[in-house]
């Protein structure tokens, strides 16, 4: 059981990281709910299961919108991730366990982001 939560908070991380770089007027929960697409969008406040791919970006899918699947605690790191890479390094002897865990996913995802990134630039040279 453990396992599956760990790949689901890991999961959510990804999600959290990539879902940055998407269109987010896109996924504003009002204007979803004035069109009727909570349903479609399989949106997880309303509590429908994930199913198929709703929202996918490079390797990352996932079966429910993707606001609503991602959590605050996602985010927090993804947050805290960013503002310490900005500011010049991880100090990971400061950072719990957990904390280093999700950092080196997000470096992991940073990564193949600019690597993606200096591919595409190569092929419109």
């Amino acid at each position: 059981m453990r396992d599956g939560a760990e790949r689901g908070r890991k999961k959510k991380l990804v999600v959290a990281f990539h879902f940055q770089f998407a269109n987010q007027a896109a996924w504003e929960c009002d204007a979803c709910r004035r069109s009727g697409l909570e349903t479609k969008r399989r949106c997880g406040w309303i509590g429908l299961e994930p199913q198929g791919a709703v929202w996918a970006r490079r390797d990352v899918a996932v079966g429910a919108c993707p606001k609503s699947y991602v959590t605050a605690e996602s985010v927090g790191l993804l947050e805290e991730f960013l503002v310490r890479r900005q500011l010049g390094g991880l100090a990971c002897e400061e950072l719990s366990a957990r904390k280093v865990e999700a950092f080196v996913v997000l470096e992991r995802e940073m990564d193949k982001e600019r690597a993606g990134l200096l591919d595409a630039e190569k092929g419109r040279r």
